[in-house]
């Protein structure tokens, strides 16, 4: 068994765990937060992202173990109360979500894409890189408009925040 500690969504939490236990399982069994999916078993599907440190990880590829020590934010921690975060409101304005299953990690891999390019995004960029995150429902249009309209939305607001810090 190992002692974890870790940040989730800006609470410190810990527990014990057998050391085969993936942060997936911990993040839904152990603390119930269930829109961190399993969808695939081989990490092929994307559906387990959340952000571990800042970047985004599939959570069926990591032990709990390792994430110790480390801030991790889920689908849950993203919005800021009851405001969605750009990238959720995106979505819902765009259609980018059909049965919902495969959207917690599209949302997360998209977030963590913005992130990495700050001078915006195309759609060739968007579509490479949402190799790793599968669809069953829908042909990918609805989501990458919906991550290109968020990439706008939320390289405005940096603007802003860097605008007013100035």
């Amino acid at each position: 068994m190992s002692d974890v500690t870790m940040t989730v969504n800006g609470r410190k939490v810990s527990g014990s765990v057998e050391d085969r236990t993936l942060l997936v399982h911990f993040l839904r069994e152990n603390l119930g937060l269930t829109g961190t999916h399993v969808g695939c078993d081989t990490s092929q599907c994307g559906s387990c992202v959340v952000h571990v440190d800042g970047k985004a990880v599939k959570s069926c590829t990591m032990l709990a173990a390792q994430a110790s020590g480390s801030d991790v934010v889920t689908i849950e921690g993203l919005a800021s109360g009851a405001e969605l975060h750009p990238m959720q409101a995106a979505f819902k304005e765009h259609h980018g979500l059909q049965c919902g299953f495969c959207t917690p990690g599209m949302i997360m891999t998209a977030t963590d894409m913005v992130r990495r390019h700050p001078e915006g995004l195309d759609e060739a960029t968007v579509r490479a890189e949402l190799e790793g995150n599968i669809c069953r429902c829908t042909g990918y249009h609805n989501i990458v408009q919906a991550i290109l309209a968020a990439s706008k939305t939320m390289g405005k607001s940096k603007g802003k925040s860097k605008a007013k810090a100035a």
